[in-house]
């Protein structure tokens, strides 16, 4: 699906944070661990690849967090080509997706997640990474920048009551900051996944700097994803309301 080079181009080490988790975006040929093929049935790699590349155009198609997404990109002047913007590459198994602003792509770990609602979430998360790079001209090396986007797909993508409890992330004693809760470590966990450089401190103190600003910035989306709920179909039919068509 993607068209991007077979070589990758040198990166400077200092900007190439969480490359080491998508092999494939360092020009390595990823192999699959013996475990994974025994447990997973990992290594098929061109099976894999087409059945991502399968889920995702399904998503595309039929999701409608990801057509809300792939309109108010294309409102935005950032229009997605699914051959030039989506890469289905064996990753890292700690990972499901990423985004690389360098090459402005969207990853999908073809070899950790087959399943299409799963992938929907990766999508649509990682569009909304694209969305702000668009649309605010992030730096990702800017801890806070990469803080705030962090906590926005987070907001709008991840947390419910249901996954923050599975999770860990909240407590039912605390039910009115229970989603803020998760979203915190939500946002910790893939900001500290990227910048290896970052302590736990530093990156905590930079998600609480910009946390209110980026938690309550609900665009495009325009509401917070209930699970179980219609909200995924009442955002799609809103998208009007935002000038996104």
């Amino acid at each position: 699906m993607s068209d991007k080079p077979s070589e990758a181009a040198p990166v400077d080490k200092e900007d190439n944070w969480g490359y080491d988790l998508y092999p494939e975006r360092r020009g390595e040929a990823a192999r699959a661990k013996w475990w994974q093929i025994a447990l997973f049935g990992a290594g098929q790699t061109n099976v894999e690849k087409t059945t991502c590349e399968r889920n995702v155009y399904n998503c595309f198609e039929n999701s409608p967090l990801v057509k809300l997404m792939y309109s108010a990109l294309k409102a935005s002047g950032c229009e997605i080509d699914l051959r030039r913007h989506i890469a289905c590459e064996v990753c890292d198994v700690s990972v499901s997706g990423g985004y690389d602003p360098k090459l402005n792509q969207i990853v999908v770990c073809q070899n950790v997640v087959r399943n299409k609602g799963i992938i929907q979430g990766i999508l649509t998360h990682e569009m909304i990474h694209m969305f702000d790079a668009c649309r605010h001209q992030l730096d990702f090396k800017n801890i806070h920048h990469l803080a705030c986007t962090e906590i926005r797909a987070a907001n709008l993508t991840h947390c419910s009551f249901m996954s923050a409890m599975f999770q860990g992330d909240a407590s039912p004693f605390r039910i009115r900051k229970q989603h803020a809760e998760c979203v915190k470590m939500k946002a910790l966990g893939s900001v500290m996944a990227v910048r290896p450089d970052v302590t736990k401190e530093e990156a905590l103190a930079a998600i609480d700097k910009v946390f209110t600003k980026c938690y309550n910035d609900l665009e495009p989306i325009g509401r917070r994803i209930r699970r179980n709920s219609a909200d995924m179909i009442r955002a799609y039919e809103e998208k009007g309301n935002y000038g996104y068509e």
